[in-house]
């Protein structure tokens, strides 16, 4: 009953020395992210950084097809909020995607892109 005992305690602790170490954190460090938004005076320029890279690369806007028309653009920032669960206030949304459909759509160089530079 001893000997019974003992395994009992010793494979607890395994259990337990197993259970603690695989949930200790691990650090990981990403590298800086190289990809920029294309500079604008347009307002949703601004609202894209402010939004859009807390979830996904700045790249991912840059390989959307450059023939994407404004329903495209406004169904993909719509999917960012809903199912995706984005931040985004309703009434950003259509400044966001006038952005992105003059600045990498089918609208490019309809007030395109302008360096915002002071």
């Amino acid at each position: 009953m001893k000997r019974k005992n003992q395994m009992r305690s010793a494979l607890a602790a395994v259990v337990a020395f197993a259970a603690t170490s695989s949930a200790m954190a691990l650090e990981i460090k990403l590298p800086q992210e190289t990809a920029m938004y294309k500079p604008s005076s347009l307002p949703g320029y601004a609202l894209a950084l402010q939004n859009c890279m807390t979830c996904h690369s700045a790249q991912y806007v840059s390989t959307q097809p450059a023939s994407s028309p404004r329903k495209y653009w406004e169904a993909t920032v719509k999917k960012m909020k809903t199912p995706f669960g984005a931040p985004l206030k309703d009434e950003d949304i259509p400044v966001i995607v006038d952005y992105l459909v003059k600045t990498y759509g089918a609208e490019r160089g309809e007030a395109g892109p302008s360096a915002a530079r002071k």
